[in-house]
């Protein structure tokens, strides 16, 4: 990555060289707001005492999405997650409901259901439309190995990734007028499997991944800001990789300490049923330790889906670059070779004219060698027309790509500042709240076990203690025997005649 943070990947128009500046580092325009994911459960909020640059976020953000909610024509909502059994497998399928006032469509409304597969399919047919394009990443298949696919939670995560893949193509300028797309949006279930019949071949498909592969290896010289962007992208994806798997540790030690608190919390419930004096202080602590543990564990579960997931989405962001650059470089590789291969036949054509053709092939088969030459020289003038054309048209779709590619990096820099600094505000959130909780646990402990030492003072400085209720068996047993001691002459005493 170049030296200068500051001057990375940002147009610049004198020189017809595009410089970026990294979003994280230097200020950008506030990205395009964009329909928020919906989840199963309601969000956490924390107090606006607890962090004052969350709400202020929040609320910027929530006052860009009200403005670009008015000039926005095309709303997907992914919802409903519905399990099918068949006799050969079982699947889940979304609900997906669209909202548009766009001409292209029939209607205003529509809802259909797709699988994980559609998705796919949907994903590859942008690609192939649109190759200098970048196309969202869709989550892995099986990114949540630690879950069954059918349980709630899977499905919760999964449900918020397709709705994040789905509104990225709804605000992208160029993919949301796709015919596929539309399709994919509106078609009933055997139309759209009709219409996934359709396709390139997987052969196909191969055959242009290991072009596109081998381009970005023979290309001469790639343009100075293109390599910048794939360096950028490289150091982002390595950094991206390093903060995922600290966190995953972070993770794992985390649960293995809400493994020990779980142990630890019923030590001291069994504890007061033998320490009838530290009952109250024993219990104080179970409970403190005990809400301390659920804490961490909720945690945790939102650690998971709220920051280790939309790191993996960067993280498969970053592969999706890397593709459209190697496409991209593709390109460019033809290009330069077309360039080549015409230069050489303008070289071949100036050698034919000055040479002589009386021992050529043709002229030894009895040819007239002048006829020889101006064959030669017509096959190399028809030869060099064939790829001037050839290379205007791989000119126009080199700058079209360059195009395509500067634009979507100009987008997706936005919204990755966007994001970015939301998942960080969020997770700095999460662990406020949390130490917040056990800290208040720990202090309502502490008044707690304090308050019942004052309550127990207080009855020792009245005298309480020595009353009858509250005296061990063996003080009221010697009370006992001294009060009926002490009776014995009073009845004497009382009982005789005083006439005696």
């Amino acid at each position: 990555m170049a030296e200068n943070k500051n001057e990375i990947l940002s147009p610049d128009n004198s020189d017809d060289q595009l410089k970026f500046r990294d979003p994280l580092i230097s200020g950008l325009d506030a990205s395009d707001g964009e329909m928020e994911s919906l989840s199963l459960d309601a969000s956490v909020r924390s107090e606006p005492s607890v962090s004052r640059s969350s709400s202020l976020m929040g609320n910027l953000s929530r006052y860009e999405d009200c403005m670009d909610e008015e000039t926005k024509d095309l709303f997907v909502v992914v919802d409903d997650p519905e399990k099918h059994t068949s006799t050969l497998e079982a699947y889940v399928t979304f609900r997906i409901t669209t909202k548009t006032t766009r001409s292209e469509f029939d209607d205003s409304q529509f809802q259909v259901r797709r699988r994980y597969n559609d998705f796919l399919w949907l994903r590859q047919k942008l690609e192939e439309s649109y190759p200098t394009h970048l196309v969202p990443p869709l989550p892995e298949k099986h990114s949540l190995r630690r879950l069954d696919r059918f349980s709630p939670e899977f499905l919760k995560v999964r449900q918020q990734a397709l709705q994040k893949f789905l509104t990225r193509l709804a605000n992208h300028p160029v993919l949301s007028f796709d015919k596929n797309f539309q399709v994919f949006l509106t078609a009933k279930a055997w139309e759209f499997q009709a219409h996934k019949k359709h396709g390139t071949g997987i052969l196909s498909r191969m055959s242009d991944s290991i072009h596109n592969i081998s381009a970005s290896y023979m290309m001469k010289n790639r343009s100075p800001e293109f390599s910048m962007i794939y360096d950028y992208i490289q150091n982002f994806a390595e950094k991206l990789g390093v903060i995922d798997r600290i966190s995953q540790r972070i993770v794992k030690e985390q649960t293995d300490y809400v493994l020990e608190l779980c142990e630890w919390g019923p030590i001291y419930t069994l504890w007061s049923n033998s320490e009838d004096e530290l009952t109250f202080p024993l219990l104080a602590m179970s409970r403190a330790v005990d809400i301390c543990a659920q804490a961490l564990k909720e945690t945790i579960e939102t650690t998971e889906d709220n920051f280790s997931q939309p790191l993996k989405e960067y993280i498969l962001y970053t592969d999706a670059i890397k593709a459209v650059l190697r496409r991209r470089d593709a390109i460019q590789m033809e290009y330069e070779a077309t360039i080549d291969e015409l230069n050489r036949k303008k070289d071949e054509r100036e050698h034919v004219k000055i040479s002589d053709q009386t021992y050529s092939i043709g002229a030894f088969l009895g040819k007239d060698p002048e006829d020889v030459k101006q064959q030669k020289q017509d096959k190399l003038e028809q030869q060099i027309d064939e790829l001037t054309k050839k290379m205007e048209e791989l000119n126009d779709r080199t700058v079209c790509a360059d195009t395509d590619l500067r634009v979507d990096m100009e987008r997706w820099h936005k919204n990755k500042q966007k994001d970015i600094k939301d998942l960080f505000i969020e997770a700095a959130d999460r662990q406020i709240l949390y130490y917040e909780k056990c800290l208040k646990t720990w202090e309502d402990a502490i008044r707690g076990i304090q308050a019942k030492d004052i309550s127990q003072d207080a009855l020792e400085s009245q005298g309480i203690e020595n009353s009858p209720n509250n005296l061990s068996s063996e003080e009221r047993g010697d009370t006992m025997e001294g009060s009926s001691t002490t009776s014995e002459p009073q009845e004497g005493t009382t009982s005789s005649d005083p006439s005696g």
